[in-house]
């Protein structure tokens, strides 16, 4: 195997197990302890063969901040579905629905 690199997160929970804080840290990417208010992050298990989740925000994320993020989201899972299938027919369907997600949520994407 060659050079292996490290990614960590850092999640401070309040009483009841609700993040508070979460902080991470790529050295290689020249990221240090940054805050974050939210993450999604999908592991592909091949032998099970299902998405394993982690899902995280803190509680005091406003809503409008949310949206875009949700937003952003699917924006670059349809940019990563083209880049790793080159299906451009369904990345399309994948970026509509982007558009109608950013129309109803009233999300400016200028």
């Amino acid at each position: 195997m060659g050079k292996q690199t490290n990614i960590s997160i850092e999640v401070a929970l309040d009483e009841n197990k609700i993040p508070e804080k979460i902080v991470w840290s790529a050295p290689d990417g020249g990221v240090n302890e940054e805050e974050a208010q939210a993450l999604l992050m999908s592991l592909w298990d091949g032998k099970n063969q299902e998405t394993l989740r982690m899902d995280l925000w803190v509680k005091d994320m406003p809503i409008d901040q949310m949206n875009v993020f949700f937003h952003q989201s699917l924006v670059t899972m349809s940019q990563t579905f083209l880049r790793a299938t080159q299906d451009e027919k369904m990345a399309a369907t994948m970026n509509d629905f982007c558009d109608y997600f950013a129309e109803k949520l009233k999300i400016d994407r200028s």
